[in-house]
């Protein structure tokens, strides 16, 4: 949820946001229920300290008139009487008027707080302007030694590619078949050396950082309730990405949802809390498994292990202090940690500065990293693949809009400190997700009699097998 204080000092800055996103969203109406809830809160503090100031004022005079009764005439006793009944209807009155404006008040918080979480976080300066991906620009690109992505497969390697999915059934890797039969399309089943390499690159990149950079493992649900999905800025756009688990029509308490990402669970352990400033940054890595409708994808890659709506994802979250320089910084380390894991893959890749257009709502920047795939893209002359490029992860900066939707805060100075809370800054970044990354890696170590080499990293974790035949 963005700022509503910045929102009133500059609407043109969110208006310009919403614009360069694509995202349709009514700002001068949010301003005006704003007003109007404002207007309506000073309203009641008006009318609550006229309501103290009477009773302060008439309470003793009241009293007075209670003891005149007793000894007052018939004539005297309805003049009495009358003053006793103005001096009561006041308060009364008031507090009427006070419960009629706080119940228009309180129609008016829902209709804003669903617009405010319709706003979108208003991108970088910096960040090109764009209105889908086709206007990302390329920013890096890196090829192990003795590769190059815009020179033919066969004529570095001697042999034509093959695609993911004619090696992994020629390995025996998957069985897409059964898949399909057991869950529908998109579905798969992992087997022998394919599953044993599907585990084997989820452990690599959970102990990389765990252990190499020193982030804190964590087991999250995978099944969360509306409300970590929302603080996480995934509903309400993106709903139609989730699945839905309608307990409440069982006679269960709460509705669940299938997360996409690990980051929801990271995120969302920290919701309504106050953290301490000494205890920032919060660096947590997860490996979950992932559920994604697809909706919208009909009819792109539907044959593999690309678009798919089960996968596993090993994920990294960094929560810090509401510091722009220090989330740009992060930002570019968290890259840096995937670009070391593919670089010991020997994986071609290239990193993409997203437009504004392709960062959605949540982001005020993202870096898309995709790997070099032989078997995929158009086909050439003689029917085999160009190759392409294909997307595996994404690093994305998010300042305090996840943070200030979960309401999570740090006071300045630790536990003992005076200020005031501050919310904190957020950032996530793929680490892999498999078993699409699956794909860049035995299309790129394929070999000429159709086997597959290990990458040597992966190894260890494969029981020492060093390829795949």
């Amino acid at each position: 949820m963005i700022d509503l204080r910045r929102l009133r000092d500059n609407p043109a800055l969110f208006r310009d946001g919403c614009a360069k996103k694509g995202v349709s969203v009514d700002i001068d109406h949010i301003l005006s229920l704003d007003e109007a809830s404002r207007a309506a809160q000073t309203q009641i503090e008006s009318l609550r300290a006229e309501q103290n100031r009477l009773a302060k004022e008439s309470g003793q005079r009241i009293g007075q008139l209670k003891g005149s009764l007793k000894k007052a005439t018939p004539e005297e006793r309805v003049a009495i009487q009358r003053e006793l009944d103005e001096l009561t209807a006041k308060p009364a009155s008031l507090k009427a008027h006070i419960a009629e404006i706080e119940a228009r008040a309180a129609g008016l918080e829902p209709q804003l707080r669903e617009l405010l979480l319709q706003v979108p976080l208003p991108p970088d300066s910096d960040v090109p302007v764009g209105t889908s991906s086709d206007d990302n620009v390329e920013v890096k690109r890196w090829n192990p030694p003795g590769f190059d992505p815009a020179v033919a497969f066969e004529a570095q390697r001697g042999f034509k590619p093959k695609g993911h999915v004619e090696l992994v059934r020629n390995l025996g890797l998957a069985d897409f078949e059964r898949g399909v039969k057991l869950a529908g399309t998109r579905s798969y089943v992992l087997k022998g050396a394919g599953m044993r390499l599907h585990q084997a690159v989820l452990r690599y990149a959970m102990d990389f950082m765990a252990d190499r950079q020193g982030f804190t493992p964590m087991s999250v649900p995978v099944m969360v309730r509306e409300e970590a999905m929302v603080g996480t800025g995934f509903f309400p756009a993106g709903r139609e990405q989730a699945y839905h688990i309608e307990e409440q029509n069982r006679g269960g308490g709460n509705d669940l949802f299938l997360t996409g990402t690990g980051e929801v669970g990271l995120m969302g352990v920290h919701m309504d809390e106050i953290l301490d400033e000494a205890s920032l940054p919060l660096r947590y890595v997860t490996v979950s498994t992932c559920f994604r409708r697809e909706a919208g994808a009909a009819g792109k890659d539907t044959a593999g292990l690309y678009r798919i709506h089960q996968f596993d994802k090993v994920e990294q979250v960094v929560i810090c202090r509401a510091d722009e320089a220090e989330s740009r910084t992060w930002h570019k380390v968290m890259i840096g940690y995937v670009e070391q894991i593919l670089q010991s893959l020997q994986i071609p890749y290239r990193l993409l500065q997203c437009c504004t257009g392709d960062l959605g709502p949540k982001n005020a920047d993202m870096i898309d990293i995709e790997s070099w795939m032989p078997g995929r893209g158009a086909p050439l002359a003689d029917g085999t693949p160009a190759g392409a490029y294909g997307e595996t992860h994404s690093a994305s900066r998010l300042y305090d809009y996840q943070c200030r939707r979960l309401n999570m805060r740090y006071r300045p100075g630790g536990a003992a400190g005076k200020g005031e809370t501050t919310f904190c800054h957020s950032l996530n970044n793929t680490v892999i997700a498999s078993p699409r990354v699956l794909i860049p890696i035995i299309e790129n170590h394929q070999n000429a009699d159709g086997s597959i080499t290990v990458p040597e990293p992966l190894r260890p974790y494969m029981g020492g097998i060093d390829r795949i035949r």
